[in-house]
């Protein structure tokens, strides 16, 4: 019963863990211990409501029918592999992540402001309702759950992590061998993924 909970977490983590706006927002805010709990709540609930949409809607189409399984399956390793290779791409581009002090915001836009870095985002759709949601249908019965709440798990790690750690880790994340070392460990794991999603499935 752990293997799906295990590999939930893990895409989960891969899919989060990633240099962009929303990661930036929070990490800056740890930093200046500006609003963190609120901040770190909204991302990490917004990711549970849409993993759980996804599960519990695209994991039952997808396993209605057996062509769209297939297809799921392949896309899903094609995403995993491209993704994987997208990260180790950055692997060798990074030049870290400057976090300086900023000035102070408010609650409010602290809120709307990370509501529009969840939302407004493209990605977060494909990654967590049609991604996680098709590839936890692979799962029979509460398995399919276990996955589910596998990602979940990884968000709310994730998201208390960079934070509440943001003082202890962004010295180490202004150096570009950090970032380095992150992004070829997320390449690593999403080809494992995708191996193991295509292996499952022969």
């Amino acid at each position: 019963m752990t293997a799906p909970l295990l590999q939930g977490f893990l895409l989960g983590a891969s899919l989060i863990i990633a240099i962009g706006a929303q990661n930036a927002f929070v990490l800056r805010l740890g930093l200046q211990r500006q609003h963190v709990l609120p901040v770190v709540l909204i991302c990490a609930f917004s990711d549970a409501l849409l993993i759980t949409a996804g599960v519990a809607g695209m994991g039952t189409l997808v396993k209605q029918s057996h062509t769209l399984l297939t297809i799921i399956t392949w896309g899903g390793f094609a995403f995993l592999a491209t993704y994987g290779l997208q990260a180790f791409i950055r692997a060798f581009r990074s030049n870290g992540m400057h976090v300086g002090k900023a000035e102070a915001v408010s609650l409010r836009n602290a809120v709307l402001t990370v509501l529009a870095f969840t939302y407004l985002n493209p990605h977060v759709y494909l990654d967590t309702v049609m991604l996680v949601g098709s590839l936890s249908a692979r799962w029979p019965g509460m398995q399919q759950w276990l996955f589910g709440a596998g990602a979940i798990s990884a968000s709310f790690v994730w998201f208390f992590a960079l934070g509440y750690g943001a003082r202890i880790l962004s010295p180490l994340f202004e150096r570009a061998i950090a970032w380095r070392f992150l992004d070829f460990l997320i390449g690593t794991v999403m080809w494992l993924l995708a191996w193991s999603l295509i292996h499952s499935a022969f």
